[in-house]
């Protein structure tokens, strides 16, 4: 018994090796690749903004093999978010910072998908951190991806009558993994329900700028019961909007600040960055739109005269810039940018390596699909939530203030 007990431990021990050294060189492959994405981000020195930054403090893991010790490496990201003037900081998928237990199956078999790992790589990549009695092969993965496409086109046709979505956010997520013929598209639509939880609304490949592909979906979407949504927010340059006015032409439009920056910016020396991003902030962080219209003039006597097509950019959509000043303060900094759908994104739509042929596009759809799913586990409701019914039921807000309550209607139809 003793001799069978020390084997055992032997054994456990090899295995939780194992477990370490792999998950050490997944997290270093990990950064290597955020690291190489932004190589060629310099500030006005010439120096990386991107860094590798020594390790963390070992931290226990638990994963089926038992604890493991981990040292994560660290990255010093001095990038700024143009949007919110915040820095930037590199996440891991793998391991997040608060995450104590190794990742559950559902939400890394995705991830490694869209980054380009076939079946049959699963298991080698996987056995450290589950129960090798479940079987790991190449054929559970297809069974697997099988029944994710299943969940996905149930989801794709569920019925939508039961949710109202208030607010309701677009974009065209080009992934760059090679699928079949083409790249992946995704149309990505997230919504705020009236309780102020954000959800996942549709998800289908298509062309980012063809006003077709939203009108389909938009078009699927009112055909299985979904309300226009009070307010939409999007990329001026997606065909959403022409799609949009044709299907629900009583939405509001919102255009996202965050690729509203990055386009006046393009049309600007670099030079002139730093002083124009200071500019535009004064717009979008004003503290109402009075205060924005005054800075947006300012811009213009700064930089009109010199670079008229970087102001035209601004002004030519400017009431659609500024449309989330109409609704709760709480509200702005949800309404500004597409930020819900682009950090679900983010570490994947950054990569730079382009893989061939990791499968077809309904398996990729699939993917995708699982991993906003299990990232909506984790979205947090908007600020002050009781609000958006109040924006539903047509509350009026100035300068972000409730300044008219909807008034009940009578049996005959009129406000009381």
């Amino acid at each position: 018994m003793a001799a069978g007990s020390s084997g055992g431990s032997l054994i456990d021990e090899i295995v939780r090796d194992g477990a370490r050294r792999m998950l050490a060189a997944a997290l270093e492959a990990e950064v290597a690749a955020y690291i190489a994405a932004h190589v060629g981000e310099l500030d006005e020195r010439g120096r990386r903004l991107v860094v590798r930054n020594g390790h963390a403090q070992p931290r226990q893991v638990l994963t089926a093999a038992g604890a493991v010790e981990v040292v994560a490496p660290r990255v010093n990201d001095k990038r700024v978010d143009e949007t919110t003037g915040e820095r930037l900081r590199f996440a891991s998928l793998i391991l997040p910072a608060w995450c104590r237990k190794s990742p559950k199956i559902t939400e890394v078999l995705p991830l490694l998908y869209l980054h380009g790992l076939s079946s049959k790589d699963f298991g080698p990549a996987l056995e450290g951190f589950l129960d090798t009695d479940a079987g790991l092969s190449a054929a559970t993965i297809t069974r697997l991806t099988v029944q994710w496409q299943d969940e996905a086109r149930a989801f794709a046709d569920r019925d939508l009558s039961g949710a109202d979505y208030v607010y309701l956010w677009a974009d065209g997520i080009h992934l760059n993994v090679r699928l079949e013929q083409s790249k992946l598209c995704l149309l990505v639509m997230i919504g705020v329900r009236v309780d102020g939880t954000k959800q996942l609304v549709a998800l289908t490949d298509g062309y980012r700028e063809a006003t077709e592909s939203w009108a389909d979906l938009l078009r699927d979407c009112k055909r299985r019961g979904m309300r226009a949504p009070v307010l939409a927010v999007g990329d001026g340059a997606l065909g959403f909007w022409g799609a949009l006015r044709e299907v629900f032409p009583e939405t509001k439009e919102q255009r996202c600040w965050f690729y509203k920056i990055a386009n006046i910016l393009a049309a600007l020396p670099k030079s002139a960055h730093p002083a124009a991003k200071k500019a535009l902030a004064e717009i979008w962080n004003a503290e109402d739109r009075e205060h924005a219209r005054r800075a947006v003039a300012a811009f213009k006597l700064a930089y009109g005269a010199k670079f008229a097509k970087a102001v035209a950019k601004l002004t030519d959509d400017l009431d659609e810039l500024l449309r989330f000043y109409d609704y709760p303060a709480e509200h702005w900094v949800h309404l500004r940018t597409t930020n819900p759908i682009e950090s679900t994104f983010a570490t994947v739509r950054h990569r730079t390596k382009v893989t061939e042929g990791p499968g077809s596009k309904a398996a990729g759809l699939a993917m995708a699909y699982k991993l906003i799913e299990a990232a909506q586990a984790r979205w947090r409701a908007v600020n002050a939530p009781h609000l958006v019914a109040l924006v539903r039921a047509g509350a009026h807000f100035e300068g972000g203030k409730l300044v008219e309550r909807p008034q009940p209607a009578t049996p005959h139809g009129r406000a009381a």
